[in-house]
């Protein structure tokens, strides 16, 4: 059985190929020029031509034709997709799938993004080599998407006023106050603002693990991520907190690709958990 994700599950190279996780990239459009999310562009060199130019990269699902020559090889395949009310992708995985009638391949839409689906491919990935049937893997995962939490601390608006997320007025109201907003995947894969904090970075940070906190006895030990855009003192701070919480078994820090950090821009954190 193979597991395949797309570059959206922010995974570290390392864990990809630990677990034996296929990536199918997204595309990442900026300053003219088309990329492959971690094929040909980074997180970092995608900050510096936004920099440089002030041109917003905007983001594309892979081609149904890439998910086709992806999936060509393999007989048996569970795609975990970013949230069908984020992107495409999900959509061109099912129909990629279609043209395979002989081979046996299933779509899970996570209604999530970022290593939110990484957090579901991995436990996908440990139950295959728990010796679970395909089928049962699905059930499992099509019932853990509910009992995925992600929510993520935006350090700075402008990315959000250039994909025309917030109006001008909210970006200058938001900068004069230093206002960051508080970002969360509801349970039908959609964004919203669950807080805005006003204040310090350290401020914004605490509320993250304030709420991690309250909903401690019902959250799964095994496995938490923090992912960010290359803010690593801060990720380095998250994770002695929670471990003074909890006692983790695993907490995972990885860096957002470059599709995720088009869309949030630099210094951007969040801590992403399983509830039981």
């Amino acid at each position: 059985m193979e597991i395949f994700a797309d570059s959206c599950c922010d995974l570290s190279p390392e864990q990809i190929s630990k677990y034996h996780i296929h990536i199918v990239p997204l595309g990442v459009f900026v300053d003219g020029k088309s990329y492959l999310d971690s094929v040909d562009i980074t997180t970092p060199e995608l900050f510096e031509i936004v920099k440089k130019t002030g041109d917003l990269p905007k983001t594309s699902a892979p081609s149904t034709a890439a998910f086709i020559e992806a999936f060509k090889p393999y007989s048996e395949i569970l795609y975990i997709s970013i949230s069908s009310k984020l992107s495409a992708s999900n959509q061109g995985g099912l129909i990629a799938a279609q043209n395979f009638p002989s081979a046996d391949i299933r779509v899970v839409d996570s209604l999530n993004l970022s290593s939110g689906i990484g957090l579901l491919v991995l436990k996908a990935a440990e139950l295959r080599d728990e010796g679970k049937s395909l089928s049962e893997i699905e059930a499992i995962l099509n019932d853990s998407v509910s009992k995925v939490n992600t929510s993520f601390v935006i350090d700075t608006l402008d990315y959000l006023y250039m994909g025309g997320r917030c109006s001008s007025i909210e970006l200058i109201v938001g900068s004069i106050l230093k206002i960051r907003p508080v970002i969360d995947v509801h349970k039908d894969g959609t964004l919203g603002v669950k807080e805005k904090i006003s204040g310090s970075r350290k401020k914004a940070l605490d509320s993250m693990l304030i709420d991690f906190k309250k909903k401690l006895p019902a959250i799964d030990l095994h496995r938490v991520f923090i992912t960010h855009t290359y803010c690593e003192k801060d990720a380095e701070y998250l994770k002695d907190e929670l471990l003074k919480l909890a006692p983790i078994e695993e907490i995972c820090i990885t860096h957002a690709n470059a599709t995720i950090g088009s869309h949030c821009g630099p210094n951007t954190i969040g801590i992403l958990f399983l509830t039981k």
